[in-house]
């Protein structure tokens, strides 16, 4: 594993205790041996709303990392997606999304499956800017489908 694996890991372990908790950025660091950069973008690549994070942070002398949960419906956790994206959406980043959804059960195995294939490199022949746009609004469609189809 990456050192960036493993303080991701660190995090949601003491996060699955409470569902807020409160870091000292330099102690993290000292903790993994490693520079506090690298807690930082640990946090701001892997702790973000889209993937169901809140962060605050405060820097300084008595810096401190908070970091939340956010405890959403899966209908919320899917609308809160379909508004934060914006117009053009690459396939690597529909990837994520995706995986985001399993880890979370926001979607099953199948409905992972048929939107990463609707939205993949092999489907859209297209030309960017054109394709990603494309593959945005397929991808926002699909998930308002999922939203009026399920009971969240």
């Amino acid at each position: 594993m990456r050192i960036s694996d493993i303080i991701e890991e660190f995090i949601k372990d003491m996060l699955d205790e409470d569902n807020s908790v409160t870091l000292q950025r330099n102690d993290l660091a000292e903790h993994f041996n490693c520079v506090p950069s690298q807690i930082n973008y640990v946090i701001s690549t892997r702790f973000t709303p889209v993937h169901g994070y809140y962060v605050e942070s405060q820097r300084g002398g008595g810096g401190y990392i908070k970091i939340s949960r956010v405890n959403v419906t899966k209908s919320d956790y899917l609308m809160h997606t379909i508004t934060s994206l914006g117009n053009k959406i690459t396939a690597r980043e529909i990837d994520i999304f995706v995986n985001n959804f399993l880890e979370k059960g926001i979607i099953d195995e199948k409905e992972a499956m048929l939107i990463k294939s609707a939205t993949n490199d092999k489907v859209l022949t297209l030309e960017n800017p054109l394709k990603d746009e494309v593959r945005a609004k397929i991808l926002k469609n699909m998930l308002i489908t999922l939203i009026q189809t399920h009971i969240y």
